[in-house]
């Protein structure tokens, strides 16, 4: 089968395509047929191996998983012979978090992984990158927000993947949304559900006096000591953009005071939990409430072209990467 192998850590041009054997899956495995595989700001992350202490997970000197990529969604093409979940011919996407492996046409997951099927009012490629942005930001959100009806929550970064999720599943929850972004990306923004826009190259949303619940930092711009002043009595600011900064802001806020800074690692946490969010979002989705944005689509050969893309940090919402050819 195709599929991008990476080395050694470096620029885009060390992932490479190249054919390798097509996996066989386990007692407890699906094959999975690609027909999409997300891109994410992470993979460029993993593919340079920054920040360094990520290669305790990823690999010391060189990527332990030659294959990149967790988001995906496909076919099932068969499947292990203790697997009782699912069946060839189910549609499926989840994230291969323990191997990654999904940057090609087959990938085998545990059934008892991070997968469901997936639902039939949206595409291949809008059910790939769903296990990034949505799946983070639901738990954000949910889980380290506890968000309720009502309150008044800001979205920085609200364009991005995380963030485009993000405004979507507050106003699913009743909150009060504001999205932080470019000028050019305001309509988007809206179009979303967002109650309100700030354009953040003209406006600086710690400034305008206005007071949220939540404001969940997507990107990792602002901070916790420069938004307190933006927080409620018992409001809380949020990022997944982990530095030494938060990390202090986040134990001491944790002992002292009542507006808190929290972050989380999705990622690892238990596969139960997850999988719990994740068909939460399912039903969200089913309503009609949910989707997802998709910036860019590319191919196979173009994997050097999308990590360069992405990596200059203006993705609108996702891009995606196909098996098949990109027109």
């Amino acid at each position: 089968m195709k599929a991008i192998n990476v080395t050694k850590y470096g620029s885009p041009e060390v992932l490479v395509l190249q054919e390798v054997k097509k996996p066989m899956p386990k007692a407890n495995e699906v094959l999975i047929k690609i027909s999409a595989a997300s891109i994410t700001t992470a993979d460029g992350m993993m593919r340079t191996g920054t920040p360094y202490i990520g290669r305790l997970f990823t690999g010391i000197s060189k990527p332990k998983n030659a294959i990149p990529g967790t988001g995906f969604a496909g076919v099932v093409e068969s499947i292990g012979k203790d697997v009782h979940l699912y069946k060839k011919g189910d549609e499926v996407f989840g994230e291969n978090i323990a191997t990654f492996g999904t940057n090609a046409e087959y990938v085998c997951v545990s059934e008892s992984g991070v997968i469901t099927i997936k639902p039939e009012n949206i595409s291949f490629d809008e059910a790939a990158p769903i296990c990034d942005g949505a799946l983070t930001s639901i738990n954000f959100l949910k889980n380290l927000g506890n968000i309720k009806a009502g309150q008044k929550v800001l979205i920085n970064g609200a364009s991005g993947s995380l963030g485009t999720a993000a405004v979507q599943i507050a106003k699913y929850y009743g909150a009060q949304v504001t999205g932080v972004c470019s000028t050019s990306n305001m309509e988007l923004v809206k179009s979303l559900g967002a109650d309100k826009v700030i354009d953040y190259t003209k406006i600086d949303f710690t400034s305008t006096g206005q007071i949220y619940d939540i404001i969940y930092d997507t990107v990792g711009k602002s901070s916790f000591t420069k938004s307190k002043s933006a927080l409620s009595k018992n409001g809380v600011y949020l990022s997944p953009v982990l530095g030494a900064s938060l990390l202090n802001d986040a134990i001491c806020s944790s002992m002292f005071g009542k507006k808190k800074a929290k972050f989380s690692a999705t990622g690892f946490l238990p596969v139960p939990k997850l999988k719990a969010l994740l068909q939460e979002l399912v039903e969200i989705i089913e309503e009609g409430k949910l989707r997802s944005v998709i910036d860019k689509k590319y191919s196979f050969k173009q994997i050097a072209q999308a990590h360069t893309y992405i990596g200059k940090g203006h993705k609108i919402g996702n891009a995606i990467l196909t098996p098949t050819t990109v027109q």
